[in-house]
């Protein structure tokens, strides 16, 4: 069990990372502060890997992230971490991933050769399970995650044979049934900031994001645990504006500063990134023209102005640049899970962030909006649906070291009014070309998404019904809803034919409208939409 330093004044210690190491005791439970490489302690982490190297110590930790630490591309996050006797259990929303032709995330092979006991948890639950740990309650009772497979009736969030299913718990309260997660009661969170003054106080002034530092610095420090907060720069005390601090001095146990973090992967410091500053929209490159563009375009018909809209990673990401690009207005509010509201979120290395949000709030409190339904759609990315209606997003046997885990997709499609699920109809290479109007399927890629059963379920058809979900799928070929009688076809592409391309490449039986229409031709145009788009319903 970690414990508190000893501070006989205000005086924060401020340490060198060749020191961080010995504040770690063998099987202590940490908690870290990360989404991917955006606000990444990766210094601190890798500070304790090397300890580990040159002394064995510290053994057995557990780990807990609320979302990635880490990826395939600079920052290496829980990959320093990634070494037998060093690393015991792990507990996080999503992992570190990247391009299949990259070598695996080293956390990925120790969870796929049962190296190591891993759990995945949805983002939201799991910051909301280190606020149960620091204000002392017995866990989260919570409805998100039933029916996927975060409930124990199916994997309980297990990713491994050496993992056991008995994290979370089944219970029935009034008639209804819930899932109770564990509070979490970390002995050592690290978390990332800006600015420490000498008091200790933290600032993220730099950060894209701050996202839920604060609640697992309390879930430290309310349990006897320490806070190691890694930081750029240190400040003199009374000089940080109290409405800035983002975590009390008081809490936090030891500073390390590391001039030359990132501010996300690969990504140097931007002020815009940190809505200290405004960028010029013309500076956004417009979205190259083929498939996911004309997905894009498709999506974004199903939103209307006023709305509140979540964007998940891929094809989704692109549909704010394609409102900039057609001049569509700024009638969207855009949310992402780690805390922008407004302005244009951001695709690719950077995402998490966003240019000129309106608010940069901290993700705990943005999924009280999500799991709430405190939004008006959610459009996201998909990797299998089957006859049911269940999506997987989060595992292909084989190949699970280029899925990231759910992370805040089990929150967000927990409870949303509409979703909008959108992806190509099969996965792998193919050659498939959108132009003149029309969609010309020369081959398809080596498999179907739409199989007779997902490998995961991370989505489930079957409470989107009970609860009444809107529930649409968008590929490049056909739009389907899902309704009671399973997936039905309502739109299809100009130059697919039903059968061939749609009907007979799904692996089950797909139902098809009495009024089967025809998307719009103008989708498949590479030309600008411009003031068209409102006439495209």
């Amino acid at each position: 069990m970690a414990r508190r330093l000893n501070r006989s004044t205000k005086a924060v210690p401020v340490l060198e990372l060749e020191e961080i190491a010995a504040l770690f005791a063998d099987n202590d439970v940490v908690s870290v502060s990360s989404s991917s490489g955006l606000a990444c302690p990766d210094a601190v982490l890798e500070a304790i890997g090397n300890s580990f190297k040159n002394t064995g110590s510290p053994r057995n930790l557990t780990t807990l992230h609320p979302i990635a630490a880490g990826d395939m591309f600079g920052i290496k996050g829980i990959d320093h971490l990634a070494q037998d006797g060093l690393l015991e259990k792990i507990i996080a929303g999503s992992y570190p991933s990247g391009p299949s032709s990259v070598r695996p995330p080293e956390i990925r092979k120790m969870i796929d050769e049962d190296r190591i006991q891993a759990w995945n948890l949805p983002s939201g639950v799991l910051f909301q399970m280190h606020v149960a740990g620091a204000t002392h309650q017995p866990g989260v009772f919570s409805k998100v995650g039933l029916n996927t497979f975060i409930d124990p009736r199916r994997q309980g969030g297990a990713l491994n044979s050496v993992t056991e299913n008995s994290l979370v718990k089944l219970h029935e309260i009034d008639g209804e049934d819930w899932l109770r997660y564990p509070s979490l009661r970390p002995d050592v969170a690290i978390i990332r900031g800006t600015t420490a003054d000498s008091h200790g106080n933290i600032t993220t002034e730099h950060e894209g994001a701050p996202l839920g530092i604060l609640d697992q610095a309390y879930a430290a420090h309310n349990n006897g645990g320490i806070v190691i907060a890694q930081v750029k720069r240190m400040a003199k005390a009374g000089t940080l504006r109290p409405q800035q601090v983002r975590v009390p001095g008081a809490i936090v146990d030891a500073v390390v500063v590391v001039p030359d973090q990132m501010q996300a992967t690969q990504t140097d410091y931007d002020p815009v990134l940190s809505g200290e500053i405004s960028a010029v929209d013309g500076e956004i490159a417009t979205l190259e023209w083929g498939l996911p563009k004309v997905m894009a375009r498709r999506a974004a018909i199903e939103l209307q102005p006023g709305w509140i809209v979540n964007l998940g990673f891929g094809v989704c990401a692109g549909i704010p640049r394609l409102f900039l690009e057609e001049g569509w207005g700024d009638e969207i509010t855009w949310v992402t899970e780690q805390g922008a509201v407004g302005g244009f979120p951001l695709t690719g290395l950077a995402f998490g962030c966003a240019r000129n949000p309106g608010a940069v709030i901290a993700s705990p409190d943005q999924f009280k909006l999500l799991q709430g339904a405190g939004f008006d759609m959610a459009c996201l990315s998909f990797m299998q649906v089957d006859s049911d209606g269940n999506v997987n997003v989060s595992y292909l046997p084989g190949r699970s070291h280029v899925s990231a885990g759910v992370g805040g997709f089990v929150d967000i499609t927990s409870a949303a009014k509409r979703l909008a699920f959108v992806g190509t109809f099969t996965a792998g290479r193919s050659d498939i070309v959108a132009g003149n109007g029309e969609l010309t399927i020369n081959s398809n890629g080596k498999a179907s998404k739409f199989v007779n059963e997902v490998a995961q379920v991370s989505f489930s058809g079957q409470r989107a019904l009970e609860r009444g979900q809107k529930v649409t799928f968008i590929t490049e070929r056909c739009v389907l809803e899902l309704r009671e009688a399973g997936l039905c076809i309502t739109e299809v592409a100009p130059g697919v034919d039903l059968k061939a391309d749609i009907l007979e490449v799904a692996e089950f039986d797909l139902s098809v409208a009495s009024e089967v229409r025809t998307m719009d031709s103008r989708l498949f145009n590479e030309q600008s939409l411009g003031s068209e788009f409102g006439s495209i319903q």
